[in-house]
């Protein structure tokens, strides 16, 4: 049996004549987990039409993960239902996009892949994503965010000198390395689209992504600036003035105070005497300077540093708790963070000067048979 779940729009702030620039673009997900559902929200927040298809008792709509289903409709199908299979080819037919995230292959096997995709709609944007890619000698293994990045260099540039590699949560990979730049490729084959009128297909993969996301770091490390051993070179912890500090308190601060003039703030703030310290970008002196901002950080509460470094161009900020971001005075003032049926989440970005997308709708919640979508 096929069927759809359909929503009510969520109702805050915004008409029914607010439309994102996506409006009018329809896009099939085929289900996955990670950046898959991840690249289908981005999608829907700018205002696509997404559909995402799952198998039968796929309780994400219900889940924990709900939230990042916002703003879709969702179809039920049995991908060993020569039936079920027909009715979603039936929908590639009306749509522009169809993304997806299995191991190469197993889109082909359920009779999915792009050669039958695009046999039925030769204007289909065919969205593909994948961890190592379409080919390679891993492309069939398995493989989460740590792997991908592992792979790279990015993840062993990630931690404190001597220390093991910090894994970043799986930010690196799965999205920043993955669904952003799905994106990024089914955007730009959507507009070159308008000018060939033919579709094509997507390899997004994360081993692509990451390294792209690196490419500065790649340059410094080819000029002999940058070192392979983490937690010694400027951005790694290697200085002490791009690192975090403990306060009175057991909370933190990030300091970045990069530029010469900013780190001159920071030692103003800090009532620190320049000469007294080594010189800035003295390698040889950063165990000095980083005891020393260590020892003063741990004097003051994180809100009294907050206090005193408020307004002054020393890269100083809180480090925010999730629970404690939702209350942060600048993300409240940008509206950072909306309700989505009723569960605090990131609101749509970026941000249009016209086609401003409304607040997402909530996870749907009740079926329509699958006649109704697209009709």
């Amino acid at each position: 049996m096929f069927h759809s779940w359909v929503f009510a729009r969520y109702p805050r702030g915004f008409t029914l004549t607010d439309k994102g620039p996506l409006d009018g673009v329809r896009i099939i997900e085929l289900a996955s987990i990670g950046p898959g559902p991840h690249a289908g929200m981005m999608l829907a927040d700018l205002g696509a039409d997404v559909v995402r298809v799952q198998r039968a008792g796929d309780g994400s709509a219900v889940g924990p993960m709900a939230p990042q289903l916002r703003g879709r409709t969702i179809v039920q199908a049995d991908f060993k239902n020569p039936d079920d299979v027909a009715a979603v080819l039936g929908l590639v037919e009306k749509a522009d996009v169809l993304i997806e995230g299995f191991r190469p292959g197993v889109a082909e096997r359920l009779g999915l892949g792009p050669d039958a995709a695009q046999a039925r709609n030769p204007r289909l944007i065919y969205g593909r994503m994948t961890g190592w890619g379409q080919d390679g000698p891993r492309a069939q293994q398995a493989g989460h965010d740590i792997n991908y990045i592992g792979l790279t260099g990015a993840l062993n540039g990630i931690g404190r000198k001597g220390e093991r590699p910090l894994p970043p949560i799986n930010l690196l990979g799965d999205y920043g390395g993955g669904s952003v730049f799905l994106v990024l490729g089914i955007l730009a084959a959507l507009y070159e689209r308008e000018r060939s009128g033919q579709g094509q297909i997507v390899d997004a993969a994360m081993v692509d992504g990451a390294l792209t996301l690196a490419h500065s770091i790649w340059s410094l490390h080819q000029a002999g600036v940058w070192s392979d051993e983490r937690g010694t070179n400027l951005l790694d912890t290697g200085m002490a003035w791009y690192d975090t500090y403990r306060t009175a308190d057991d909370k933190f601060l990030a300091v970045g105070a990069f530029e010469p003039q900013f780190y001159a703030e920071l030692l103003r703030v800090l009532e620190l005497d320049p000469e007294s310290l080594p010189h800035q970008m003295d390698r040889a002196g950063q165990d000095i300077l980083r005891k020393t901002f260590t020892e003063r950080f741990a004097t003051k509460t994180q809100d009294e540093w907050a206090a005193l470094f408020d307004g002054v161009d020393a890269c100083v900020t809180p480090i925010r708790t999730w629970t404690d971001a939702a209350t942060d005075a600048h993300l409240l003032a940008r509206g950072s963070l909306v309700e989505v049926g009723g569960v605090l989440q990131p609101a749509p970005a970026p941000r249009f000067s016209r086609s401003t997308p409304p607040v997402p709708e909530p996870a749907p919640t009740t079926l329509t048979p699958i006649g109704e979508i697209w009709a």
